[in-house]
């Protein structure tokens, strides 16, 4: 107190230095105020100051000035600051951010470096996440899957091959004179530009509408992928059928190569079956013509149908006494049912002897159908062009007026050694004991041979009766 009161003293007494002594308290008090509003607003945090610090590491932080007030922000809202930044051990950048207590980050939060201006003057938006994951603490890192830093223009334009910067360039120099007359040429354009907007507007709305679509599937892809995920044993039992069936593919590959060497074909079958049905739709007109008449028609017939189910009626009741008088032939009748049922297994032995027959007829199926398909407009009346007219004219030594002698010196043609046993059919039906023929397929009994008819006689069917 007597330093102070001493200085006090001589800062009076002595001229001068009472005035400067004013002045400099004056100076600092104003430069403590304006100190004070600068710091306010630069968001100065002091040290004593309680907050929550931690980390996030991003592939790239463009524009990030720690300290100078870039700020944190959780819903819109500034809640912190970025206060530090350097180069992380894998060679990505490694934020600090100070944001105040009792805002909840969770460890699923997003992180995302943005511009706040074209000056590119970055802040972090984060968004907090929430429940089932875990609240982060003090030191908490984020890894760079949790983080998303912004695309720079020069990086788009880098993107871009010598030629094409060169023309954006060029676009970018041209836009100057382009704008020269933009004060009256520009209105015109922009109008011109509504009109368009205005006509793309339905575009948009199924863009929009598409989107919205999309975002249904993937959500559906999602609720799909969590029930696959949430039942193994029955995904597993999907992947072993899954197994087994490609194994059956791959056993049956040569079958399937051979249906695939077969659809040439198919698609010259379906060729022309479309053909054929141009050609009935060409046909279809006329009938439904002619059904519209017929329709026209069908009052009357139902009229005349009503009075024919009306005779009919009678005719049923005239019936009555045939039928009561048939019901004891149909009784005789069952006893014929039973033996029948009886003869049916001795049948069923007799149609096993069929196979051979059935193996011998099988290789010439073919050919028969080859045959049928060739053959089968010989009889008909129409063709490609529509219908025509067919005769047969038959010229032979037999039909014309004999002039060469008896039969028109034709010899007589021998007759077919069906029964000589030599065709291949025949080679193929079983045989008995004895090199005799098996039973008869009609299982009836086969007829006794005549003591004077030779062994090597085989009948292929037994005699008719008389």
């Amino acid at each position: 107190m007597h330093r102070m009161g001493r200085t006090f003293e001589r800062v009076r007494t002595e001229p001068g230095l009472a005035k400067n002594t004013i002045v400099v308290l004056a100076l600092v008090v104003v430069a403590g105020v304006v100190g004070g509003i600068l710091l306010a607003n630069q968001r100065f945090v002091v040290p004593w100051d309680d907050r929550q610090v931690f980390y996030a590491e991003f592939e790239a932080a463009p524009g990030i000035s720690p300290g100078n007030g870039q700020e944190v922000r959780v819903a819109g809202v500034n809640v912190g600051s970025i206060v530090g930044a350097q180069v992380g051990s894998q060679g990505r950048a490694m934020l600090t951010m100070s944001i105040e207590r009792g805002h909840r980050v969770f460890e699923n939060a997003r992180l995302v470096l943005r511009p706040k201006s074209p000056l590119n003057e970055m802040y972090v938006t984060v968004a907090p996440g929430g429940p089932p994951a875990k609240e982060i603490r003090d030191g908490h890192v984020f890894p760079v899957s949790s983080t998303q830093r912004p695309i720079q223009v020069d990086e788009v334009l880098d993107h871009l091959d010598d030629g094409a910067q060169r023309a954006l360039t060029s676009l970018l120099a041209e836009s100057d004179v382009a704008l020269t007359a933009a004060a009256s040429r520009l209105p015109q354009g922009l109008d011109a530009t509504r009109g368009v907007a205005n006509d793309l507007r339905p575009v948009t709305e199924e863009l929009a509408r598409r989107k919205e679509l999309i975002r249904r599937l993937i959500t559906s892809l999602g609720q799909i992928s969590a029930a696959v995920g949430g039942d193994d044993q029955r995904v597993s039992a999907l992947a072993a059928a899954l197994q087994t069936t490609l194994r059956s593919l791959a056993d049956h590959d040569p079958k399937l190569d051979e249906s695939l060497a077969a659809l040439p074909g198919l698609v010259s079958n379906l060729h022309r079956s479309t053909d054929s049905v141009q050609g009935l739709s060409d046909q279809l007109d006329p009938t439904l013509r002619n059904l519209q008449r017929a329709s026209d028609e069908l009052p009357d017939a139902l009229g005349r149908l009503r009075d024919t189910s009306d005779r009919i009626d009678d005719v049923v009741d005239a019936a009555r006494p045939f039928v009561r008088e048939a019901r004891p032939v149909l009784r005789d009748l069952r006893p014929f049912t039973a033996e029948l049922n009886r003869a049916l297994p001795e049948l069923h032995g007799a149609t096993r002897e069929l196979d051979p027959l059935t193996n011998g007829l099988v290789p010439y199926l073919p050919d028969l159908a080859a045959f049928t398909i060739q053959t089968r407009s010989l009889m008909g009346f129409d063709d490609a062009n529509g219908g025509y007219l067919r005769s047969f004219l038959e010229s032979s030594p037999r039909s014309l007026p004999p002039v060469l002698g008896p039969n028109n010196g034709v010899k007589p043609v021998p007759a077919p050694a069906l029964d000589s046993g030599t065709t291949t059919l025949q080679k193929s039906v079983p045989r008995g004991p004895g090199s005799r023929p098996s039973l008869p397929q009609d299982g009836s009994i086969p007829e006794k041979r005549q003591d004077n008819e030779p062994d090597d006689v085989q009948r292929l069917v037994p005699p008719l009766p008389g």
